[in-house]
């Protein structure tokens, strides 16, 4: 099973940014047990959150050819709880892309407040571990993934915008 930690796309400028939106509930159980009588949505978690962000919005700079995968966490700084109730927006940019690695920056936000600031390396896989066999299929962007971007698309278009 796949979980994807963003609800939808709400701004996707093609290899430069993108705006996502997560809304976070008590129907999520990992919140019922971090922590017991004060449940908060886990930091890794909102890592997860920029992650998928950034990876699609890297991915799909390269129209989803090479298998993105997150490499290392520059950075990731924290200033505030995000719990039950909340609507969080996950704003992603591309720093670089190179051939077999990209780099982002980002921040967490609610509403006007800021939550965080991560900042990411992605790498290629195809292109950075030569000799090594993968699927032919792209086991990263799935088509959960794709849907995601697929929808914001059908937004637009539906708004007039496309």
């Amino acid at each position: 099973m796949r979980w994807i930690w963003i609800d939808k796309f709400l701004e996707f400028n093609s290899g430069r940014s993108a705006v996502a939106l997560k809304n976070v509930t008590l129907a999520e159980e990992h919140l019922h047990d971090h922590f017991p009588g004060f449940a908060v949505m886990p930091e890794c978690l909102m890592i997860e959150a920029m992650a998928q962000t950034a990876g699609i919005l890297v991915g799909e700079a390269r129209d989803f050819q090479e298998k993105v995968i997150l490499a290392k966490v520059k950075k990731a700084a924290f200033f505030d709880f995000v719990r039950p109730g909340d609507t969080i927006t996950v704003h992603a940019e591309v720093e670089s892309i190179a051939e077999e690695a990209a780099s982002t920056v980002g921040r967490i936000m609610r509403g006007d407040e800021r939550i965080a600031e991560i900042s990411l390396m992605f790498s290629h896989v195809d292109k950075n571990l030569a000799g090594k066999e993968f699927p032919e299929e792209n086991f990263v962007f799935t088509d959960m993934f794709n849907s995601l971007l697929a929808g914001f698309v059908g937004e637009k278009r539906r708004a007039g915008e496309a």
